[in-house]
């Protein structure tokens, strides 16, 4: 193996990587505020791109703006779904036992994906193009457009809830609620308003991962965001719930796992890898490679 492959290899992990991170972030978020796992999280990356399909399409001739139009689209029927899915299955069960919380989080993501399966079929849609240009070829590294926007990108919304959960009033909020509900309530804090925010911002997050996956792979389909939604998970895991930085640090690393196990063992065997680097995390470092740290 060349040196230029390796590059390779570790450029595709952190394209992939960075999608795994913004699906992460929603992972971590939600857990960190209301001590929730929604395993839906990966179906919203689903019905983010299937919003972005529907709007690229009510605007064929908005090729200039496709890409915000894209990103418009996903964004509004990820955030519909989510808080609409967080008040009819997840409110009413604010204090019942964790274990009932989960499942009904798993029967929200499998309602999801039958509900998109009945609406489009099965078949798998040709996402449109909406970076313009070539790939780059440097030094024998193939750069594809969606490369710098997946990677920018993923950085820019890593560090836009950093800043809104330190910097802002609803990141106060967050924080509050996340620390001790009845003690936030008691201080004039809406919990409900406050996880309902907390879906909000988990849903933005999982329309602009599931708009970067149409990209990166070109196609959109019904069950897209189920091994993504695992492997976002995963990354959570590693990087250590709470942090988004860390959801981001163990996105990057499960992606450039499967990327150098692709390159240089097989691609049949780059999930394996993925949660083989779970189980080793999980047994070394039980808390995650960044632990949550009390605000």
């Amino acid at each position: 193996m060349t040196v230029s492959i390796l590059l390779q290899q570790l450029l595709n992990g952190l394209t992939l990587g960075c999608i795994y991170g913004l699906i992460a972030l929603g992972y971590t978020l939600i857990f960190g505020v209301m001590r929730l796992i929604f395993f839906a999280q990966g179906d919203l990356c689903m019905i983010g791109a299937f919003g972005a399909f529907g709007a690229i399409s009510l605007f064929p001739n908005g090729r200039a703006f496709a890409l915000p139009i894209a990103l418009a689209g996903a964004t509004a029927a990820a955030v519909a779904v989510g808080v609409l899915s967080q008040r009819v299955a997840m409110r009413p069960l604010r204090s019942a036992p964790r274990t009932k919380q989960l499942i009904a989080s798993i029967g929200v993501s499998i309602v999801l994906q039958n509900a998109v399966l009945v609406w489009v079929s099965s078949q798998t849609l040709v996402f449109p193009t909406v970076l313009p240009g070539a790939n780059w070829l440097i030094d024998g590294v193939t750069v594809n457009p969606s490369t710098p926007f997946i990677v920018v990108g993923a950085a820019i919304l890593m560090t836009a809830l950093e800043w809104t959960l330190r910097r802002t009033r609803l990141g106060l909020h967050l924080r509050a609620v996340s620390e001790s509900p009845e003690t936030a309530e008691l201080d004039g804090i809406s919990v409900d308003g406050a996880m309902t925010w907390t879906f909000i911002i988990g849903s933005i997050l999982a329309a602009c991962a599931g708009v970067m996956l149409c990209i990166h792979d070109g196609v959109a389909k019904y069950d897209m965001g189920f091994l993504p939604g695992i492997k976002g998970f995963t990354a959570a895991i590693v990087g250590g719930f709470g942090r988004p930085s860390g959801a981001m640090l163990g996105g990057i690393l499960l992606g450039i796992a499967e990327g150098l196990a692709a390159g240089y063992i097989s691609s049949i065997y780059k999930d394996l890898i993925a949660f083989v680097l779970l189980v080793v995390v999980l047994v070394a470092r039980p808390e995650g490679l960044l632990p949550r740290v009390s605000q």
